[in-house]
């Protein structure tokens, strides 16, 4: 199915991985994590719905890889884009444009794309700046979710990764213009 959004683009601690079972190396790499309960579910639904995933986040590279091999959804993401490698944390754009680079989203685009997150400082704010559709996730409440200005505001507010797919739909409607 051909999908107006071009891409959905996820956090990983405290958005799909809940940060305090992670398990870390000396290093500060997680070699394993519990998932928020639906999220496997969630994801494949998305992926079998069209939606190109990707995953935008602070940190190593190999935290993400083994905690997705861990869970078995490693393939429900197109691209990960993790700070480690773009050199930059968010909110900074490195990270996230290097995602949607790697994704194939032109730079007019980038108003059909959603990044789901759990912070207004970095996910929503790094999102917001580029022109992407924003989506605080506030199921952890581990970090800040008032927003200290316009640029932390989020377009759209979603208590559980399970309200994603209808918010997803009522976008694509929206996109229809």
């Amino acid at each position: 199915m051909s999908r107006l959004i071009k891409a959905v683009c996820f956090d990983f601690g405290d958005t799909i991985a809940d940060e305090t079972t992670e398990v870390k190396n000396p290093n500060g790499v997680t070699l394993r994590a519990d998932l928020w309960p639906g999220t496997v579910t969630i994801l494949r639904q998305l992926n079998a719905e069209g939606y190109r995933l990707a995953l935008v986040a602070d940190g190593f590279i190999d935290t993400y890889r083994n905690v997705l091999r861990q869970h078995g959804i490693e393939d429900c993401f197109a691209v990960i884009s993790a700070s480690e490698l773009a050199g930059a944390e968010k909110p900074s754009a490195p990270v996230f444009l290097s995602a949607l680079r790697d994704l194939g989203v032109d730079r007019n685009e980038f108003g059909r794309t959603v990044m789901v997150g759990n912070r207004v400082d970095r996910d929503v704010k790094g999102s917001n700046a580029l022109g992407m559709i924003s989506v605080l996730l506030t199921s952890s409440k581990r970090y800040r979710l008032q927003p200290h200005d316009a640029t932390e505001t989020p377009d759209y507010v979603i208590s559980s990764l399970a309200d994603l797919p209808a918010l997803l739909d009522q976008i694509e409607v929206q996109l229809q213009g």
